[in-house]
């Protein structure tokens, strides 16, 4: 165990890494530490995205519209007997995600039968896939971010002025999709000095964002109220604190129950154990949309206090889906006990 500690720390200390720079690298792990991301967040590049997919859903009618997004908004707002009243429920997924997934799935099964509601998914993937290998995919699908999230903040600013209330816009994103709902909220500020009701940020992607500019992340301010949870932080998923409330799941919020607990996350988790804690969010949050109750959430100042017991007297809340969205600051809960 010693020699194994001693390697650990030669290993590190010889190639200067720190946790930052392993969460800037992650998905692709400290074996592949010679292959550095190089990570842009250019925003003058006017790169064009207008072969992103948007996928409208009216489930009651069985009713299911695709557009481009130039197109979207206009799209929408013509759609025979639409109710601008209902909430609008916008998903958008990380990297290598399409509207052909089992996450996007999950997103349609979770909100079927969820009343007065619209379902839109964006599918970025012909900017986002990893058709030229993970690591010159994910370097290629970081630079597009900002110009997804403008299309979007655009398609939203379009439908705000056909008369759907930003009031009604609940935008959810996993990964890299978190990110890109950070620059989606900023300009959507920009362009209608308005804010969309809601941020949820499933597990933000960590490479390429926990050393960047907090301009460049998704944070407190781009949504009335923007609420992160985090499953794989450190890993594929940002560690740092970033909404007006920052949920952190189980063990740190770095490691999830059943995916395999390496013994210094971050460093040697399994390329299975950390997409495992990375997904886990979205079964998490999506669980408690028909199960409001099931996660209490205190806040604490650390995990350790957390685990024993020390902040079961402080202000607590509910996580998921029925947050009431009136607590800020960073709060843990665990998932023990729960199937989902």
């Amino acid at each position: 165990m010693k020699m194994f500690c001693l390697f650990v720390f030669l290993f590190v200390s010889v190639y200067a890494w720190g946790r930052g720079d392993l969460e800037k690298y992650g998905p692709f792990q400290v074996a592949l530490h010679s292959n550095l991301i190089k990570c842009s967040h250019d925003r003058d590049l006017n790169l064009d995205v207008s072969e992103i997919n948007v996928y409208f859903y009216d489930f009651p009618k069985n009713d299911v519209e695709s557009f481009t997004i130039d197109n979207a908004a206009n799209g929408i707002l013509s759609i025979k007997g639409l109710d601008k009243t209902k909430k609008f429920i916008i998903f958008v997924g990380g990297f290598k995600s399409n509207i052909n997934k089992k996450t996007e799935e999950q997103i349609r099964d979770t909100f079927r039968t969820f009343p007065n509601s619209y379902l839109i998914i964006l599918d970025h993937s012909p900017y986002t896939n990893d058709k030229q290998g993970s690591l010159k995919s994910y370097e290629r699908s970081v630079k597009y971010v900002h110009y997804i999230g403008k299309a979007l903040a655009n398609m939203l600013t379009k439908l705000s002025e056909g008369g759907i209330s930003p009031k009604s816009m609940h935008c959810i994103g996993h990964s890299l999709g978190s990110q890109i709902l950070g620059q989606a909220g900023e300009v959507f500020t920009n362009n209608t000095q308005k804010k969309i009701w809601r941020i949820t940020a499933l597990d933000p992607a960590g490479p390429c964002f926990s050393n960047s500019l907090i301009q460049e992340q998704v944070r407190s301010g781009v949504a009335e109220y923007v609420e992160v949870y985090h499953c794989n932080a450190g890993g594929l998923g940002s560690s740092s604190v970033l909404g007006d409330i920052d949920f952190f799941i189980n063990k740190k919020g770095r490691a999830q129950p059943n995916c395999g607990t390496p013994l210094i996350p971050g460093i040697f988790d399994s390329s299975k154990a950390a997409k495992c804690s990375h997904r886990a969010c979205i079964d998490i949050w999506t669980a408690t949309v028909s199960h409001p109750d099931w996660f209490k959430a205190w806040k604490c100042d650390s995990y350790k206090e957390f685990k024993k017991g020390q902040c079961s007297m402080n202000e607590s809340t509910i996580a998921g889906f029925w947050n009431p969205g009136n607590a800020t600051g960073v709060y843990y809960f665990s998932t023990e006990g729960y199937d989902f």
